[in-house]
């Protein structure tokens, strides 16, 4: 070798495979380089050979970074795996591409659960729950949304 040439050394970035399923499909499955989740113990950003964890998900924004560039999802309740191996499995209640996302319909939604809440005479009932858990959803949602698509909040 010529002692003016230059070596170009390639190092291939560790990728992890990253899955984020609802009840009712697959919403992402893709290699990316690193994810940040809204936990109930705070934001967490996972890289490749993060030590395996399980945690809970909170209501919040989920961002994706892979080959392509950021993916940003609203997410609200489940679980969230690491494995070992680069690998996480995130089991969400709910999940939603940030394009996905229907603002008007998600208001909508919120106030169709705040009018039937107010029916509700007993705070403790199972149906008061639920209402709840869908108007933070759908705050979620938006919230989410709205960011990513410069609209006033």
């Amino acid at each position: 070798m010529h002692p003016l040439t230059i070596r170009v050394i390639q190092i291939n970035k560790p990728m992890i495979h990253f899955k984020i399923v609802t009840p009712e499909k697959i919403i992402y499955q893709n290699e990316i380089l690193q994810v940040s989740i809204p936990t109930m113990s705070g934001e967490i950003t996972v890289l490749p050979n993060h030590i395996p964890l399980v945690s809970v998900l909170k209501a919040g924004e989920l961002r994706i970074k892979d080959k392509d560039g950021e993916h940003n999802m609203a997410v609200s309740g489940g679980f969230l795996e690491v494995r070992g191996n680069n690998e996480i499995v995130i089991l969400a209640d709910h999940a939603e591409r940030v394009a996905d996302i229907d603002i008007a319909k998600a208001e909508e939604a919120r106030k169709r659960a705040e009018e039937q809440m107010k029916n509700i005479k007993n705070v403790q009932d199972v149906d008061y729950t639920k209402l709840q858990a869908i108007i933070d959803r759908e705050v979620n949602k938006m919230k989410v949304a709205k960011k990513y698509r410069n609209l006033p909040r």
